[in-house]
């Protein structure tokens, strides 16, 4: 009689990552929607939204994945697609707000951005400091 003992690896990585930060995803859609809402012409503070949305569509990349990350053009591309979204939402969303719907409604955007930024820190700390078992 022979006994055979086998071990699977269940760490093993998947070769996709189709929630590659999914998280950080929710908060470019509703920052986008708050610089839409709030941004009536050109100037500093618009500008700077501008530049802290295009940060945010790439500098998420960067962060720790413990899978195989997506390539980074078409990711980027369907992020900037969901801001360019998130802008039209707000830009609509600001427009109706005091006419076709209530003036309370300009907050809604700010109110769910902090929201999902703070759920989105919660999983990325979790992501960094979850315990790992020694290889």
């Amino acid at each position: 009689m022979q006994n055979v003992l086998t071990i699977e690896n269940t760490n093993e990585e998947r070769e996709s990552a189709p929630f590659f930060a999914i998280d950080t995803t929710f908060v470019l859609f509703f920052l986008a929607v708050e610089i839409g809402t709030s941004a009536i012409g050109f100037d500093i503070g618009s500008a700077l939204g501008f530049m802290t949305l295009a940060m945010f569509v790439t500098v998420p990349y960067l962060l720790p994945f413990s899978g195989e990350r997506p390539a980074f053009l078409p990711w980027a591309a369907g992020r900037a697609a969901i801001a360019v979204l998130g802008l039209f939402g707000g830009l609509a969303l600001g427009s109706a707000a005091g006419t076709l719907l209530p003036e309370s409604v300009k907050f809604l955007p700010m109110w769910l951005l902090i929201a999902s930024a703070f759920f989105s820190g919660c999983f990325q700390l979790y992501g960094i400091m979850r315990p790992r078992l020694a290889k």
